[in-house]
């Protein structure tokens, strides 16, 4: 039996979310640098990031990376990045689906960044999860 979606999405609408952040984060003079010391197939992890969003949203069971493992291994990641990164992916979000959809995944993307953001602080001292 498979699980009911988050929220009304389609596969379709997460690729398109995720293609558009992806030109966006490119262009970014802060992200633009941080990706592409890790990121030289944009199709291949767009996909890839897709198939996460499809995971979380849709429960299609696509995905099998570790987002925490990889953000803390870059290397290169820090706190402050992703709060650039969600403000970008909230504009696609609001520019590319309808305000409740938009509102949906913007929180969930939300809620897993604040996680990400935790795994890349550095030891010592307390986490921000404002």
């Amino acid at each position: 039996m498979s699980m009911p979606p988050r929220f009304p999405i389609s596969a379709e609408q997460i690729t398109q979310v995720v293609v558009a952040f992806y030109a966006t984060v490119r262009a970014d003079p802060d992200l633009g640098p941080v990706f592409a010391q890790h990121v030289t197939d944009w199709p291949s992890h767009e996909e890839k990031i897709a198939r996460f969003w499809r995971n979380a949203i849709l429960f299609e069971r696509s995905y099998d990376g570790n987002p925490m493992a990889a953000h803390m291994k870059s290397g290169n990641v820090r706190p402050a990045h992703f709060d650039i990164w969600l403000g970008h992916f909230d504009a696609i979000l609001i520019q590319t689906l309808p305000p409740e959809t938009a509102a949906a995944w913007s929180a969930l993307a939300h809620r897993i960044g604040r996680g990400l953001r935790y795994g890349v602080m550095p030891a010592g001292g307390p986490p921000n999860l404002a």
